[in-house]
């Protein structure tokens, strides 16, 4: 699983005459990637489409309108149909016309409603104003204007003007019309008065009626219109439910027809001649070269010209062991595509590395390694059971009700992380933050694991960062040495041993040193308290540190790798420290990890209450409270006896245990508290473990750029062969 599928090229050689028998056969297998002619061979050119590739290509284009003018999508045919070349050019040519008339007369349809819209639009301020539309305009001895303006701007211009002996102003809410009786000889005048005024001109519809009546009459009209669109809206969902299978099948037919009348334009010809080449995983290859000869017997040369290999170094071996020069050998020097070669278990994590880029042919594929560490990253930081459970629901569901892969890869993912921070939930013993699970499952002396909130269990804190340092040592040394097999194969050992060999040996030296007693008074305590048998031992290993000569020789290793990078690559020495930073950066697993738990703990807290016992212990208010005032008067030192607990303090009363005002308000607190706390998870949790994924780990080793696999055929759905 760590490396894609191998894969061959085929190559085919044969006269023209069979060539369309190769194509069919080729795309019924569908596994031949097929290579791009590069023109390099003399005497040979790219071949031409078959006559019938227009003509279906026309068709096409057809269907597609005809499917996008009725809505027509994949899921609108159930099962599949047969359709011949006959069925297309006797069906397709009716369903066209009719549907383009349809489309046709819709189209009119919405532009007469546009027009509708706009002179019901037109028209409103003149309901307001409450005038008959015909008695707005059509006069010989006087001049009127309607429009949006202000009444006293409009009559002080009309005061100050010349050639006017009357006027008059009507005005509604917004609109206003005015009317001018002008001085014989005098045109224009009202126009040039408004000129100045702070007045917005509007056109009188043309109309003999009341605004109202004219209102009643474009109402209807819409409506009319609407109902027509609504008719023809209805045949079209008719013709698509009479005509999906058959479109979609005959798309299908005719986009088959194209690809395989098209497929000469890859091949190599001459004018009695070709030569097609393809890529096909190495283990289909012996089945399509059999298919092939059976076909046609001697009629074609099938060869498997190149195996290749996961190397970056150019070369590709022949079947026969002997390796192919460069140049001149294939009709194409096109880059093996990749097929990745995981079960389906692990598949659905493609899409955390896809997101990157897909492997390239001559590199690890980490999608394996990404399935193992990726849900144990996430479980750890979040670690509770009730999460876990719904985390695995959601990813159940996304996986079950979408046919999108991209769904149901991300349901994959969703349902390993799930799982993985339920099984961490039972080992902390925590159920939507409550410890109960603990309890329950491991009686008095409690969970396995604990995450050191409580300040009774403060010494697993940092235990945490130790356990983080030492996860990011195992997976990033697992980076590291799949990078130094590759450059081991690209470049050879010294270049393996400049790029990645020195930071193997920078980093362990470096950590061994950390983790040894060697200057033991300058290092951090709970380096050498976190692992061994005291009382605040969070794992009782016995572990007080590596000896004073190991940590001599991480120095040692450490320098060495120094050296080793400086001669190698004298610009990336200046940056050994981040033999030290990389790792730490892998801290965020317990500051996650006591972020998660802190959110949750504060929301359990508003709603159940806490009261603390005389070692530090926190314990939530489920089965009720001890009394707060009882609790308050104790003197410095003393301890009230509670379900077994001392307790010493109450944190918080508890909103459950206030009147139904105060419950009802814990519920909501409690529900979307928690709610955050799932939502969180993903964000913080989520995009950490991606990017130590990413960033820490995929650099080591990973580039990505590979090519997909594509073969030529296709997978019917719609469509019979018969």
């Amino acid at each position: 699983m760590l490396r894609p599928k191998q894969m061959s090229k085929l190559s085919v050689t044969g006269s023209k005459q069979v060539m369309g028998s190769v194509v069919e056969l080729v795309h019924d297998r569908n596994v031949v990637d097929v290579s791009e002619y590069d023109g390099s061979w003399d005497g040979f050119q790219p071949g031409n489409p078959e006559a019938e590739a227009e003509e279906a290509s026309e068709q096409l284009v057809t269907i597609r309108s005809i499917k996008s003018i009725l809505g027509v999508d994949d899921d609108d045919a159930d099962g599949s149909r047969s359709v011949s070349d006959a069925d297309i050019d006797a069906e397709l040519p009716e369903i066209r016309q009719r549907v383009n008339e349809l489309d046709d007369r819709r189209d009119e349809l919405r532009e007469e409603l546009r027009g509708v819209e706009e002179r019901l639009d037109a028209v409103e301020p003149f309901v307001d104003l409450g005038i008959d539309l015909n008695l707005l305009s059509g006069y010989d001895s006087l001049e009127v204007a309607v429009g949006y303006g202000d009444e006293r701007s409009v009559e002080r211009e009309l005061l100050d003007a010349d050639g006017i002996r009357q006027y008059e102003i009507f005005t509604g809410d917004d609109v206003m019309a005015v009317f001018v009786y002008p001085s014989k000889h005098a045109e224009g005048v009202l126009d040039d008065a408004l000129v100045g005024a702070a007045f917005t001109s509007l056109d009188v519809p043309d109309s003999e009626v009341a605004p109202e009546s004219y209102v009643r009459e474009l109402e209807s009209e819409k409506q009319r219109i609407e109902s027509d669109i609504e008719e023809i809206e209805s045949t079209f969902a008719d013709l698509e439910r009479d005509h999906a299978p058959f479109l979609l099948a005959a798309e299908e037919q005719l986009m088959i027809e194209v690809q395989k009348a098209e497929a000469p334009l890859s091949f190599a010809t001459t004018k009695s001649a070709f030569v097609a080449e393809g890529w096909v995983p190495t283990e289909e290859y012996e089945g399509i070269a059999a298919a092939l000869k059976d076909e046609l017997g001697d009629r074609i040369e099938v060869e498997e010209v190149e195996r290749a290999q996961f190397k970056s170094d150019g070369d590709a071996v022949h079947e026969h062991g002997e390796a192919v020069a460069d140049g001149g050998t294939t009709i194409g020097r096109d880059d093996p595509p990749v097929v990745q070669d995981n079960n389906g278990l692990v598949r659905p994590f493609e899409v955390l590395v896809n997101a990157i880029g897909r492997p390239n042919y001559s590199e690890f594929d980490p999608t394996a390694l990404v399935f193992l560490t990726f849900p144990l990253l996430f479980g750890f930081m979040i670690g509770d059971l009730g999460y876990g459970l719904i985390y695995t629901a959601i990813g159940g569901a996304l996986y079950t009700q979408f046919d999108s892969p991209a769904f149901k890869s991300m349901g994959g993912v969703t349902i390993a992380a799930g799982l993985s921070t339920a099984v961490f939930g039972v080992l902390y013993g925590e159920v939507f933050g409550l410890h109960i699970l603990g309890d329950m499952l491991f009686g008095h002396s409690g969970p396995p694991l604990r995450k050191g909130l409580q300040p009774a269990y403060s010494y697993w804190v940092p235990a945490w960062i130790v356990v983080s340092a030492l996860a990011a040592l195992v997976h990033l040394n697992i980076g590291y040495v799949l990078g130094f097999i590759e450059e081991l194969q690209f470049h050879g050992i010294k270049e393996a041993v400049y790029e990645k060999g020195s930071w193997i040996l920078a980093m362990n030296g470096l950590w061994l040193f950390i983790l040894s007693t060697w200057f033991q008074g300058s290092k951090p305590d709970f380096l050498f308290t976190a692992f061994d048998s005291g009382s605040e031992a969070a794992f009782a290993l016995g572990f007080t540190g590596l000896p004073v000569v190991v940590g001599q020789a991480g120095i040692g290793l450490f320098l060495l790798g120094f050296l080793l990078l400086f001669i190698g690559a004298p610009g990336e020495a200046v940056e050994i420290f981040d033999a030290l930073v990389n790792v730490l950066s892998y801290a965020r697993l317990a500051a996650v990890l006591l972020a998660k738990a802190g959110m949750a703990f504060a929301v359990n807290l508003f709603f159940f209450g806490v009261y603390v016992d005389e070692k530090g212990g926190y314990h939530y208010g489920v089965g009720g409270m001890p009394d707060a005032q009882a609790v308050a008067n104790l003197a410095q030192g003393e301890t009230l006896s509670y379900h077994g607990y001392e307790v010493t303090s109450i944190m918080f009363g508890g909103l459950y245990h206030g009147e139904a005002a105060s419950l009802i308000l814990g519920i909501v607190v409690l529900v979307l508290g928690h709610l955050l706390v799932l939502a969180l998870g993903v964000t913080s949790a989520g995009l950490q473990a991606v990017r130590l994924e990413y960033y820490e780990f995929f650099s080591k080793f990973f580039d990505g750029g590979g090519r997909a696999y594509e073969p030529f055929g296709y997978e019917r759905k719609h469509s019979r062969q018969e």
